[in-house]
């Protein structure tokens, strides 16, 4: 498909309705208003194409952004072509699926981690903090958990919403991973009070780190 064939595909599964609910939800007015399984679909009969997906990022049209993470190949972007990426997309909900489908599967992701965690461009630093979530899980002996803890309980207050969000994913997953850190990651939760108002629906763990710390542990037994 061309890019322009594409873009007229997307443009017919838009609805006004998915609009004003992404535009609730902090989406700029580029958009057409897909829903997500709606985009699933035109990626599966696209299959893979990473060059239309570098042309549909360039557009900045948030449907056709979440079409790219789907199709792109994140093995052929360079550091600098995914950096780029990521610092130019404000949208949680794009930035979501690229870390999940690019960013998380990009073959050289750690060199990247640290670097983005200290950038001051918001969207960096919340993809950094999301790679070291990940890290605690899957990689732990490439960091110093005391020191990560550290560093959460003194930034976490002052980091912008966007970036707060995946700092919490990390002090949840230090407590919930490793007893020997768990009381001081609740403490640190209690302590510091973010998302513990958080709106939770019902049958949904809260993102507030001492109840979600416990939720999952109690699975666990």
């Amino acid at each position: 498909m061309t890019l322009s064939e594409t873009l007229t595909q997307l443009e017919s599964l838009g609805s006004e309705k998915m609009r004003e609910f992404n535009t609730k939800h902090g989406a700029r007015s580029n958009q057409f208003g897909l829903k997500m399984g709606d985009i699933r679909t035109v990626a599966k009969k696209i299959k893979t194409d990473h060059a239309l997906a570098l042309e549909l990022w360039k557009t900045d049209n948030i449907d056709a952004r979440l079409l790219a993470t789907l199709i792109i190949k994140p093995a052929k972007l360079s550091k600098e072509e995914l950096t780029k990426m990521v610092e130019s997309e404000p949208y949680t909900q794009v930035a979501d699926w690229l870390y999940s489908y690019v960013v998380k599967d990009y073959a050289d992701n750690e060199s990247l981690r640290e670097g983005w965690m200290n950038s001051k461009n918001v969207m960096l630093a919340r993809a950094g903090w999301s790679l070291t979530s990940g890290c605690v899980s899957r990689n732990p002996d490439r960091l110093n958990l005391p020191a990560l803890l550290d560093r959460l309980e003194a930034e976490m207050p002052k980091a912008a919403p966007e970036v707060q969000w995946t700092m919490n994913n990390t002090l949840a997953n230090i407590g919930i991973h490793f007893p020997e850190h768990r009381s001081r990651a609740i403490e640190i939760g209690e302590r510091l009070g973010i998302f513990r108002d958080y709106p939770v629906s019902k049958g949904c763990t809260s993102p507030f780190a001492p109840i979600w710390i416990r939720e999952i542990v109690s699975r666990q037994v």
